[in-house]
């Protein structure tokens, strides 16, 4: 994973939901324009793409204040799901036995890119 000037990265490492729930939200705006995908996760009814659009603001911020990268030209280059810790809780059963519930969480990495059109650039 290397990082140049046209890059900027945000995390969150304790999100609290599963990697699978959350890699069917995630995949969906990869490879966007930063505005489309605020607007596909603004109106999103899945309760985890709150703090997805977070982590994005995040990675918009980072761009724009720390690498001074216009961003109107930003895209989401990439973005990774991993495994966090898992929250381990019972629940009492039959004859005196307890049923395990496992609450997992997750990690969210978002990496946005300027790209800027060369046909633009000409023009």
């Amino acid at each position: 994973m290397s990082q140049d000037n046209t890059t900027a990265i945000a995390r969150d490492n304790m999100v609290r939901v599963s990697p699978q729930k959350l890699s069917l939200i995630v995949n969906s705006i990869v490879n966007k324009k930063v505005s489309s995908a605020i607007n596909q996760l603004t109106y999103s009814e899945k309760r985890i793409s709150k703090n997805v659009l977070k982590v994005l603001n995040a990675a918009i911020a980072n761009a724009e204040n720390n690498k001074q990268l216009d961003i109107d030209n930003l895209f989401i280059k990439e973005a990774f799901i991993g495994k966090s810790m898992r929250m381990k809780r019972w629940r009492p059963r039959a004859k005196g036995r307890a049923g395990s519930i496992i609450k997992p969480f997750s990690k969210i990495t978002i990496i946005v890119e300027e790209r800027i059109n060369k046909n633009k650039e000409k023009n």
